[in-house]
């Protein structure tokens, strides 16, 4: 096991893995503005995830179940940001040696091992603690298994081959079981099916840009994963045929009966599809051109044709309940 110590990581002999002592020479007057960043908010776009059950189950106008939901995004992006300082302590040297992880602060020595150590523990106690105040039991423990699932992750999971990735959808389609749990809103069978296979085929697509990187320089792995060059093409197999049946998911629900007792104008519903097909496509040509330098749900946030289709998702779906856009049914 390896912990911080005046700066650095020290072993107490409580792991077969062995890492060199890495000195992290702390920068000073910069420590509140690296520890903002080290907490990594622009990946607190994810646990909007959270209010999907919520929105999906037509309680818009319900605001308990509002601030409910809102405890329990608050609740996940703490406990997500203490797991990712765990993750920067535990991929110190790696990070240090990689072009772009080499600037997070914990890589770059603007923060010191011990204070994210620290910061981690408050952050993940503290959210937890507060969600039980708040939301409840059953919300904490859900927020424990995503704490425990992420630690197991950052130590053993994401060098298992496809086991990482199926891990990183589960995690997804966790924070919509969370959703529907602070809210107490009944979540679709249909809804975590598409999560599982949706977010599978995202997590693949972000181990294949990483492929695609490396697959031009001499190195024959991803550093720290369980995957080799040559396996880029199964996983874009993976990843293509995991997203496509996402939208399949999305086509059967509109056929099913459970659609008509929530949306009027349920036939509006078939335009998302081909909306989600040329956005997961779309995803897999950036990432076959080296052009996905990020993980799929991150790069969305910034991206403005991701943007315009989310936006015409959204128009769809009120089109679909209520069909006040003036288009016809």
């Amino acid at each position: 096991m390896w912990v911080g110590e005046g700066g650095r990581l020290v072993s107490t002999g409580g792991t077969d893995e062995t890492l060199e002592e890495a000195t992290v020479p702390v920068r000073s007057g910069r420590r509140m503005p690296a520890m903002l960043r080290a907490l990594r908010p622009h990946q607190w776009s994810k646990n909007v995830l959270l209010f999907v059950p919520l929105v999906l189950a037509h309680e818009l106008g319900d605001a308990e179940r509002w601030i409910a939901a809102t405890i329990g995004f608050a609740g996940f992006c703490a406990c997500a940001s203490g797991s990712y300082l765990l993750n920067d302590v535990l991929d110190l040297d790696h990070d240090r040696r990689h072009p772009e992880k080499c600037h997070r602060p914990l890589a770059g020595g603007e923060i010191s091992v011990t204070t994210s150590l620290w910061l981690a523990a408050a952050l993940v106690l503290g959210s937890i603690g507060g969600t039980a105040l708040t939301v409840g039991a059953r919300g904490a423990w859900l927020l424990v298994a995503y704490t425990l699932t992420t630690a197991l992750y950052s130590l053993i999971l994401k060098r298992v081959v496809v086991l990482d990735i199926l891990v990183l959808a589960g995690l997804f389609t966790l924070r919509v079981l969370a959703g529907a749990r602070a809210a107490e809103v009944v979540v679709s069978p249909w809804l975590l099916v598409f999560s599982m296979f949706f977010f599978l085929g995202l997590a693949a697509a972000k181990r294949y840009a990483e492929l695609v990187r490396v697959r031009g320089s001499a190195e024959e792995r991803v550093s720290r994963r369980g995957y080799r060059t040559e396996d880029a093409s199964l996983v874009q197999v993976i990843g293509v045929v995991s997203g496509y049946v996402a939208v399949l998911v999305i086509g059967l629900f509109i056929s099913s009966d459970d659609v008509m007792a929530l949306y009027s104008h349920y036939e509006a519903l078939w335009l998302v599809c081909p909306l989600m097909l040329y956005w997961l496509t779309r995803i897999w040509f950036l990432a076959q051109r080296g052009l996905l330098s990020e993980d799929p749900v991150t790069f969305a946030t910034k991206d403005p044709t991701s943007w315009a289709v989310g936006a015409l998702v959204v128009a769809t779906g009120v089109w679909a309940s209520t069909g006040l856009t003036g288009l016809p049914a």
